[in-house]
C-alpha cells in the first residue's frame, strides 16, 4: 500500500463499475415501451443485446476503419439496429433519441455516491469512461456523482484500451501516470491501464451482467495495486 501515499487522482470506468447499466436501461425502457404502449418486448433482453453492440461499434473506431465518433452516436446508430430486429415501429425521431438517452439516466451503484464524496476529499476524481462529455455530464448531475472534471474517450479522442485514453487523462491532470490511480470493475481495463504505467484499483461488481455473472468476479492480481470491496473501503484504504 505504499504507493497509495503517491497518488494524486484517481480516474474511474463508470458503465458498470460507478453505475448500474443493466437494470437501469432496462427499466428505463420498460417505462418509455409502457408510457407508449408498446407491447411484447423483454426490454431488460434489449438492453443486454444493445449492450453487445458496443465494443463492435468502438472498434470501428479503434481499428481506423472510421474517424472518432462520439459514443452517443454510435448508441444511436445501435439502437436503430436494435429497434428494427425487435420490429418496433411507429418511433419518431424525437422518440428514438429519447430511449438513445436512457445511457444519460443511469443509476449509480449504492456506495458510488458515497464512496466518491470521501475520496474526493484527498483526491482529484474523475471519470476516464468512455461515455462522451455529454452523456457524463448529464449522467453526474442526475445521479449526484461528485466529479471534479470529466476525462476519457471523448478528450483523448480514443477508445479503451488504447494507450491514449489512459495517458491523456494523466497529461490533462498534469500528473505522471504513477500518480494516477485507475479504478474499475473489469480486470481488462485495468491490465491497460497498468500498461501505461498508472496505479490500478478493483472494485467487484457481481451482478453487472445479471446473477450469473461469471466473469470479473475477483481482482487479477497480476495488474491489480489495491483491491477493495467498494468505493467506500476504497478510499478506507487511501487514507480518506
Amino acid at each position: 500500500m505504499s504507493m497509495a501515499a503517491d497518488i494524486r487522482a484517481c480516474i474511474f470506468d463508470v458503465f458498470g463499475t460507478v453505475v448500474d447499466w443493466r437494470n437501469s436501461v432496462s427499466r428505463d425502457l420498460a417505462a418509455f415501451g409502457a408510457d407508449k404502449g408498446i407491447s411484447g418486448v423483454d426490454w431488460l433482453a434489449f438492453a443486454v443485446a444493445w449492450r453487445k453492440l458496443y465494443q463492435p461499434a468502438m472498434e470501428e473506431v479503434r481499428s481506423g476503419r472510421r474517424a472518432f465518433t462520439v459514443l452517443d452516436v454510435l448508441h444511436r446508430e445501435s439502437l436503430v439496429t436494435l429497434i428494427g430486429e425487435f420490429a418496433i415501429t411507429g418511433l419518431s425521431e424525437a422518440e428514438i433519441d429519447h430511449m438513445n438517452r436512457a445511457w444519460h439516466r443511469l443509476d449509480p451503484w449504492p456506495d458510488a455516491v458515497a464512496g466518491l464524496t470521501r475520496l474526493k476529499s484527498r483526491h482529484i476524481i474523475a471519470p476516464c469512461s468512455n461515455g462522451n462529455i455529454a452523456l457524463i455530464v448529464n449522467m453526474a448531475r442526475r445521479a449526484g456523482l461528485p466529479w471534479d472534471c470529466v476525462l476519457g474517450a471523448e478528450t483523448a479522442r480514443a477508445y479503451k484500451p488504447m494507450p491514449e485514453a489512459y495517458l491523456a487523462a494523466c497529461r490533462m491532470l498534469d500528473l505522471q501516470p504513477a500518480q494516477v490511480l485507475m479504478v474499475a470493475a473489469h480486470n481488462g481495463d485495468l491490465k491497460a491501464a497498468k500498461a501505461q504505467g498508472l496505479g490500478t484499483a478493483f472494485v467487484p461488481r457481481p451482478t453487472e451482467h445479471g446473477p450469473d455473472q461469471k466473469t470479473d468476479l475477483a481482482a487479477d492480481a497480476s495488474v491489480v495495486d489495491i483491491a477493495a470491496d467498494s468505493f467506500v473501503d476504497l478510499a478506507h484504504k487511501l487514507g480518506c
